[in-house]
């Protein structure tokens, strides 16, 4: 699927309902779960021991963080939309978020996003996109929720 090209809120707004695209796939490594483990400093076993995970834990093998599967919306997300002539974007919240399923370690994840609500807010572009990480193989989603994003138009 080709990158949704948005110029203006008007076209934002003519997605409503729809569904506005879906990244590529993203293989989640052991090193990209190490680095995030540094950056977070949450270097629990599940996540960073391989040798222990075999042994131990339900998935037989280390498995993702849950906010890295999180952190990975915004490259997902760039993905699938352009939007033009902004002059800021801004993270404004997430809503129903729930982890569905562990990411384990060499799995591929990619997101599907559905615009579920736009409204402007003095001349400030809100969205609300619904988005599912998805595993490859997989039935049950990694991740869903609601992202809320500012957009702010020039």
């Amino acid at each position: 699927m080709a990158q949704l090209v948005i110029n203006n809120y008007a076209e934002f707004e003519s997605h409503l309902g729809e569904e506005l695209g879906v990244s590529d796939w993203l293989e989640v490594t052991q090193d990209r779960i190490n680095l995030f483990a540094d950056a977070t400093l949450d270097h629990q076993w599940i996540h960073v021991d391989v040798e222990r995970a075999k042994v131990e834990s339900p998935y037989k093998s280390t498995i993702a963080h849950g906010y890295l599967t999180l952190s990975l919306l915004p490259h997902l997300w760039e993905q699938i939309i352009k939007v033009n002539n902004i002059k800021m974007l801004v993270n404004y919240g997430m809503d129903q978020m729930r982890f569905g399923q562990a990411v384990v370690t060499g799995s591929r994840v990619r997101m599907r996003t559905k615009l579920h609500n736009i409204q402007n807010l003095r001349g400030i572009c809100k969205t609300e996109i619904a988005f599912k990480i998805e595993i490859e193989g997989q039935r049950k989603p990694a991740l869903e929720g609601i992202a809320s994003f500012l957009y702010y138009f020039e």
